[in-house]
């Protein structure tokens, strides 16, 4: 397969060459004068579509026509519609995505740099990747896709790939949009921004709120919904248009809460069959609430048309907890849910208190407070100067970041009886009592990219540094005030230079061919000596255009000499988030994407179709053990486990300028939940599912527009996952309509 994919690719790529042969003997030279458009800003990767089909790599571009023509406010309906990214949906609403890019392990998004507005938006990004916050998409722009060669400038993550949320921006001038939709488990949305630009200041405000009584069934008709508020302000200074050196900053303040009833405990099989949307009464006190703050302050400075320089000094804060069973305890015997859950006859009475059918002693429900404080702050900057020769263009982009982040535990489990299936306080434990420590991350990165253009072909070669220092101080267990009596510490140090180096040959506008290796990184923890993940990450694709359909098909491998993996709760670990070594693994793929407008010559109606599939298939090439559920006790040959083999994506649409309607269908084929090979156990498998999607919108005026959505429209009760603990449903049929209005 390794060999096999950089062939195929050739071949298919010399059938469609074989087809242009007229039109590859032109010359793409006017190409040359759109570079402009390529330069790297400050907020974006791409910007348009126009760069993104031109980079050096595979990439994607989801615009803002695209996000309005979608509808949805869940990040993991508007990422499915892109090859190569893998979703494992919770909670149905896309609160807590787990993303993965090209085989990367899609727990808590914790393997691919998330950003915002171009600034690392995870709340720990090195200390603590798993990312517990996520921006509401609802509000963006766009949203941008990397996963290919040449990933130097955007790390510390480098292997699967990176992926920008770009924020409403500035309009140009006095502009708004209201939006209001309400439909099915008493679920709404309100949407409204306003903004304006003058010659030397410029403001825009945007109000989001998303709330739902939620789709699964709690005694005494709890509500297991949420509701979540986001504010963003930004305000912007520019000064004079004939100064010779034009430059502006701009304030960005960006507030977030969230009072989710969610919780890590699902269903046993039996139980989800029966039905998929109930939750047991051991989860009635779960809940998590959140609060996010962002402060950014970003300085664009042009001394020409040719040299810029851009700079971020940014400031997130975040603290969660969220309060959810952990534990049960029988006769002092304590098992965990996600035990209990998942072998319900071998232990009968955790399982009756659990599902709340027997009643139990005092102290029996043990319910952790998973209480967090994060803080990410940090300054960066990026360096372009680009020039134009006799058929060439040069751009060299430099960038430089300082950055700290941490995540600060102080948590504590309560004990609870159940009886009738009332939950009772029985014990009040007392604070950082279940831990009470700061893990911590010093960073300073940099890196240098050179783009040269000659005639048709790009090349992007480049060069990353990381440097880290990674600190926890453990204050322990009977230390709430951090007096430090009984401290321990411990720190890990790490250096590395991450190359890559990238291409893009266009034969004609039709016809391209691209590729490019890069080393992949992931930070290692903040045990001494721990290695990082390390990979060699090769792809090699094509763009074309033949007969009105568009395309692009790319294979990727990606060579890991050190896997990490993590320890988390969220796939039934023990919750330390210490990584650990998973070794030698091999992770290969195809990617293919086709659009076609079935009325392309027709002045009123389009009629696209988009086609996307994507294959991963991988490979542990050495034996280890480890404590997190979804890993265990993996053997040479064993497959990574939550990442479907196949996956498929078509969506039709009937397009007029009066009105849209739009139908998505996704197929996410079966996949494994335990590390191993050959056919998938019955008790570690997710099942297949087919899940379709309708979108529409309807201009009643040229400011007023009517939009609604269906979501699952055959009404499939289908698993989405086994992790945290049990069985958890997809989102089931469910319609909104609302009404926007533009100004």
């Amino acid at each position: 397969m390794k060999k096999s994919l950089p062939y195929i690719l050739l071949c298919f790529t010399s059938i469609i060459f074989a087809q242009n042969t007229e039109e590859s003997k032109k010359t793409s030279l006017d190409s040359l004068q759109k570079l402009d458009e390529v330069l790297i800003k400050s907020n974006v990767i791409f910007g348009n579509k126009y760069v993104a089909k031109n980079r050096t790599g595979s990439s994607y571009y989801i615009s803002p026509e695209e996000l309005k023509k979608l509808g949805y406010t869940d990040i993991n309906r508007v990422l499915k519609t892109v090859p190569g990214v893998t979703i494992v949906e919770e909670d149905g609403f896309g609160l807590r995505p787990n993303i993965s890019l090209r085989g990367t392990s899609p727990e808590r998004s914790a393997k691919i740099s998330l950003m915002e507005d171009g600034v690392l938006i995870a709340p720990a990004p090195y200390s603590a990747s798993a990312a517990y916050y996520f921006p509401s998409v609802g509000r963006m722009k766009a949203v941008e896709i990397l996963k290919g060669s040449s990933q130097v400038q955007y790390g510390p993550f480098t292997t699967g790939g990176a992926i920008n949320l770009v924020s409403t921006p500035i309009p140009d001038t006095f502009s708004g949009r209201v939006k209001a939709t309400y439909g099915s488990f008493n679920s709404g949305q309100i949407y409204t921004s306003v903004g304006d630009s003058k010659e030397h200041v410029a403001y825009n405000i945007e109000y989001l709120n998303l709330n739902s009584d939620g789709f699964k069934n709690l005694l005494e008709n709890a509500n297991t919904g949420f509701d979540k508020n986001d504010v963003v302000a930004k305000l912007k200074f520019n000064n004079s248009k004939e100064a010779a050196i034009q430059q502006n900053i701009e304030f960005k303040f960006q507030y977030a809460d969230e009072v989710s009833n969610e919780t890590y405990l699902g269903l046993t099989e039996a139980d989800f069959d029966a039905n998929p949307f109930n939750r047991y009464a051991s989860s009635q006190q779960d809940k998590m609430t959140n609060e996010h703050l962002q402060l950014m302050i970003t300085h664009n400075l042009e001394f020409s048309k040719n040299f810029s320089i851009r700079t971020n000094a940014y400031y997130n804060k975040f603290d969660r907890n969220w309060y959810k069973l952990n534990d049960v305890v029988v006769n002092g015997n304590k098992v965990g849910i996600a035990d209990i859950v998942a072998n319900p006859e071998d232990y009968p009475t955790h399982f009756g208190y659990t599902n709340g059918s027997l009643n139990s002693n005092t102290d029996a429900l043990l319910v952790k407070a998973n209480n967090r404080a994060y803080i990410s702050k940090g300054v960066q900057t990026k360096f372009d100067y680009h020039f134009y020769g006799e058929n060439t263009f040069h751009d060299i982009e430099v960038g430089f970041r300082y950055h700290y982040d941490e995540e600060d535990r102080i948590q504590w489990k309560d004990g609870y009886s159940i009886n009738n299936g009332i939950m009772q306080l029985t014990t009040a434990a007392s604070l950082g009592s279940d831990a009470n420590r700061i893990s911590s991350a010093t960073a300073l990165a940099s890196y240098a990219m050179y783009k040269l253009k000659y005639k048709n072909l790009t090349l992007t070669p480049g060069l990353r540094y990381e440097n880290m220092v990674l600190g926890r101080e453990n204050f322990g267990k009977n230390d709430p005030s951090r007096t430090g009596v009984n401290i321990s510490t411990r720190e890990n140090k790490v250096e590395i230079f991450i190359p890559g180096m990238g291409f893009n040959y266009k034969f004609n506008n039709d016809l391209s061919l691209f590729g490019g290796v890069h080393k992949g990184f992931s930070p290692p923890g903040n045990e001494e000596g721990q290695k990082p993940e390390e990979s060699i990450n090769y792809e090699l694709g094509t763009r074309f255009t033949y007969k009105d359909i568009q395309g692009e098909v790319v294979g990727f491998y990606n060579d890991y000499s050190n896997l990490l993996g993590s320890d988390l709760a969220a796939t039934t670990g023990t919750g330390s988030l210490d990584l650990f070594n998973a070794g030698e693994v091999d992770v290969r793929g195809i990617e293919l994407l086709l659009n076609y407008d079935v009325l392309e010559n027709n002045t009123n109606f389009a009629l696209p179709i988009t086609l996307g599939y994507t294959f991963t298939d991988s490979e542990f090439l050495n034996n280890f053990g480890s404590d997190d559920g979804i890993w265990g006790t993996v053997s040479k040959g064993d497959e990574i486990p939550y990442i479907a083999k196949h996956q498929f994506n078509a969506s039709i649409g009937l397009e007029h300028s009066k009105y849209s309607i739009n139908l998505n269908g996704r197929y996410n084929g079966a996949f494994r939940t335990v590390s191993g090979n050959g056919s998938i156990p019955a008790n570690q498998k997710v099942e297949s599912a087919i899940v379709l999607d309708v979108s529409g919108r309807y201009n009643i005026t040229s400011k007023l527009s009517a939009t609604a959505n269906i979501i699952n429209l055959l009404d499939n009760e289908y698993a989405v996952s086994r992790v945290p603990a049990g069985l958890r449903p997809g989102h089931p049929f469910g319609t909104y309509a609302g009404l926007e209005f533009q100004f």
